[in-house]
């Protein structure tokens, strides 16, 4: 359940991310709104999760996918450029998060 979370974390903190792009330096209300919301759940998720996830994992595989998936959604939707070097490495990242996930908790 714990791993349940803290990938849910990380789609939030991709939702949070691109709030804030898109929140103007908090100029624009519902961004900001989002973003404040968004932050909030991911960072608890975050916390919940790292009751039985240890933190230096729980962190890298949040951060990684996170981000990972906050450049996925800037390239689909046209705001980032893509390129088959940029896919690579986030598709590195990707796995790394993976592997981070399947290596023994203790």
């Amino acid at each position: 359940m714990a791993w349940v979370i803290l990938l849910a974390s990380a789609v939030l903190e991709a939702v949070w991310a691109t709030a804030l792009g898109l929140s103007d330096g908090f100029s624009r209300a519902l961004p900001t709104v989002v973003f404040a919301v968004a932050a909030t759940l991911s960072m608890l998720g975050l916390g919940l999760a790292v009751k039985r996830i240890p933190l230096g994992t729980a962190y890298a595989v949040w951060v990684g996918l996170g981000a990972a998936l906050t450049v996925g959604w800037a390239m689909v939707l046209g705001t980032e450029p893509a390129s088959p070097l940029k896919l690579l490495f986030i598709a590195a990242i990707v796995g790394c998060a993976a592997r981070l996930k399947a290596l023994p908790e203790k």
